[in-house]
């Protein structure tokens, strides 16, 4: 069993991002509705907000259902899981809707496709390229600090010490400079 402070913490880490992905989608869902409700000049009363999001909520939470049930539980703020929960929120919604006779207009249905896909797919793309750029920057240090250290040894083989870089050479010795 790992003793160090970092794996104590991973779990209440991992509980903290995915309670933040699910606030995040929620948000987003409710972003969707209230929108939808402002573009057709309906109410903006929460009553009337929440007739409009219950059945896509209900969708949102059988999707997080789907990817907390997955076998290799993937990390709820990652794409592939989003697509999922994207996917789960448009469908089960609109299946709601069709039972309750609220309207599933095919133009309805493109419009919840897309805009759902774009919020709730689009936030987590956001989070991965970010996080891919964070890797890249790192390895980019790393090896640029590994490159530095092999100046240095094949200067102190030469005999000489670096003592600083030069404009046109990544490293060069205070006499080369000269």
């Amino acid at each position: 069993m790992p003793t160090s402070a970092a794996a104590r913490a991973l779990p209440v880490r991992r509980v903290g991002t995915t309670l933040g992905s699910l606030v995040t989608d929620l948000a987003c869902v409710g972003v969707f509705a209230l929108i939808g409700r402002a573009a057709h000049d309906e109410g903006l009363s929460l009553g009337g907000w929440f007739e409009t999001a219950w059945p896509f909520l209900a969708g949102l939470g059988v999707g997080w259902l789907g990817v907390l049930l997955m076998r290799d539980r993937p990390a709820p703020w990652l794409v592939r899981p989003g697509v999922v929960i994207w996917l789960a929120t448009v469908i089960v919604g609109m299946l709601l809707r069709v039972v309750i006779d609220a309207g599933t207009a095919t133009s309805f249905i493109v419009v919840a496709l897309v805009f759902n896909g774009l919020l709730l797919v689009g936030w987590r793309v956001f989070i991965q390229l970010g996080q891919f750029f964070s890797r890249w920057a790192d390895r980019m240090g790393t090896e640029r600090a590994r490159r530095d250290r092999a100046a240095q040894r094949r200067a102190a083989v030469r005999g000489r010490r670096v003592t600083h870089r030069h404009a046109d050479s990544p490293w060069q010795s205070r006499e080369e400079c000269a």
